[in-house]
């Protein structure tokens, strides 16, 4: 499969990911606004979420995936059937008693990352860690079977399976809310029920495309088979591989439970602020971010092995370029534009004005980082394909410090929204930092013409931004709720206009965005 083909692929299924997340947290906003039941709800699926993230899509899909094509490719797909098995086998039983104690522990583990809810949404948030804990089981599995399937380069269905945990919440939210009130219990519960469901979704659809590859996990409970496995000397080899991984990924795992933490002691409601901001965030780093990794960093590395340095430098520099070019006005449309943003996608409802206006300043502390944020995901690959895991590591670790200083000085001062700050200031040292590393390896060279390029960016941005400072100032976008779809449609009319005002000025300053291509 070409490699750029398998991309655009994974983009247009991240889209459909991003768009679905995007309906779920406006249906979350139209049904609980934001209070300390909504709190709740975040600080009970942050906590398996974010062991998902460091111990199963991090620091076990980095050690077990090269170790799997590397069986593949050197012994052969029975031995690797063998390997799955035992890898399988020890993340059952790994599964079994991390579900097991996080059930036992979830009042410590809400107490962890949300020592600032009210009695009422503390003890909420721990019915629902323990009714969702074991969906950190299902998703381990999911990325276990997503590291054969991608290894077989079967793209689709672990690019796919996201979707699922959204539908599965929005149904679940629109369904169960009503009767879980009726009968007394919270209706946020159904949002917790949304998720387990998703989890079990998501699991299944991966074992028939396991099946059809010959691939699907032999897994066993018996206390002999699990030593048997245990000895196997992949396991081994992975559980050391882990190691290091687990530096890089916790790093920013902590920085969220730190940030969790902090805003759960700012009010009822700061916690969901922070996350509905976060997801109009997420909106352009999982485009543009993802896109630009997932095309970079196998070209990066072939370039590498190859010992072809000018094509690796060209291909950091095209990459950046392209960050410029795409990333810098979605930034600009986040500082500029993030009241009227937020009022579309959420104001409706629970979620009032003052909702609005908190989420919208956490939302412009989002783009003050934007480029840096959607440049690490073009920068670090850059180390990887040099096959040096540490210096992201390290200078994560570094960015860590720093942005936990920054919380001091600016949350007394900015609320909730000093927290999105200090992340973006913390990402734009975080790629500068990437960049200088890579310049000083001698890795990277600017190619010629790039103070041209950035005058001519940042000439479109400014007149892309007056155009929407000025459509922000002289429209009533709360007041014009009363008329959703008059909204909308000056919305998707700002939108518009802001396109055509971007690339236009490009244009006429003589950029060409089709110019630019794919480097040579």
């Amino acid at each position: 499969m070409n490699l750029l083909r398998a991309a655009s692929t994974i983009s247009l299924l991240t889209l459909a990911s991003r768009i679905t997340g995007l309906i779920r947290e406006q249906l979350t906003a139209g049904l609980f606004g934001a209070t300390g039941m909504t709190d709740a709800f975040l600080v009970a699926f942050r906590i398996p979420n974010l062991l998902r993230r460091l111990f199963a899509e991090g620091a076990f899909s980095q050690a077990f995936v090269p170790l799997l094509a590397a069986s593949r490719a050197t012994d052969g797909d029975e031995a690797t059937h063998r390997l799955v098995d035992a890898v399988a086998t020890v993340l059952l039983w790994a599964l079994l008693a991390t579900t097991v104690v996080g059930i036992l522990a979830a009042p410590l583990l809400v107490w962890l990352l949300g020592a600032g809810l009210p009695t009422r949404a503390f003890d909420a948030s721990v019915v629902m860690t323990r009714f969702m804990f074991p969906y950190i089981g299902c998703m381990s599995l999911v990325a276990l079977s997503a590291g054969i399937l991608n290894t077989w380069r079967r793209f689709v269905v672990p690019a796919a399976s996201p979707v699922l945990l959204n539908l599965s919440m929005i149904a679940c939210g629109w369904t169960l809310v009503g009767p879980l009130e009726r009968a007394g219990w919270p209706g946020i519960y159904g949002m917790a029920a949304g998720v387990m469901l998703g989890g079990v979704l998501q699991l299944a659809v991966q074992w028939p495309a396991l099946a059809s590859i010959g691939m699907r996990p032999r897994m066993s409970l018996r206390w002999q088979t699990f030593q048997n496995s245990r000895a196997h000397p992949g396991v081994g080899r992975m559980l050391v591989a882990m190691g290091p991984a687990l530096l890089g990924v916790g790093v920013s795992q902590l920085s969220l439970m730190i940030n969790t933490q902090i805003s759960s002691n700012l009010g009822e409601g700061a916690t969901s602020w922070l996350n509905y901001a976060d997801r109009l965030m997420e909106f352009p780093i999982g485009l543009l971010g993802v896109a630009l990794s997932a095309v970079l960093t196998p070209q990066l590395s072939a370039a590498q092995a190859a010992g072809q340095t000018e094509r690796y430098s060209r291909l950091l520099d095209w990459g950046l370029r392209m960050v410029m070019l795409l990333a810098l006005p979605c930034a600009v449309a986040l500082l500029v534009f993030a009241q009227p943003l937020t009022a579309v996608l959420y104001h409706r409802g629970a979620f009032t004005a003052q909702d609005v206006a908190h989420t919208a300043q956490s939302v412009m502390g989002w783009g003050v980082g934007l480029l840096g944020l959607i440049a690490v995901k073009v920068l670090a690959p850059g180390f990887y394909a040099r096959q040096d895991t540490g210096t992201p590591a390290k200078i994560a670790v570094g960015v860590l410090l720093l942005t936990q200083a920054l919380n001091l000085a600016f949350v007394p001062w900015f609320g909730v929204a000093g927290l999105a700050l200090s992340i973006g200031v913390g990402a734009l040292v975080n790629a500068t930092w990437l960049l200088r590393g890579l310049q000083r390896l001698g890795s990277y060279r600017p190619e010629p013409g790039w103070w041209g390029f950035a005058l001519r960016s940042v000439s479109a941005c400014v007149a892309m931004g007056v155009v929407q400072w000025q459509l922000s100032l002289r429209l009533d976008w709360i007041g014009l709720g009363q008329h959703e779809v008059i909204r909308c449609l000056w919305m998707a009319g700002s939108l518009g206009l802001s396109a055509a005002v971007y690339f236009g000025v490009l244009f006429l300053v003589g950029l060409r965005p089709k110019a630019l291509g794919r480097p040579s």
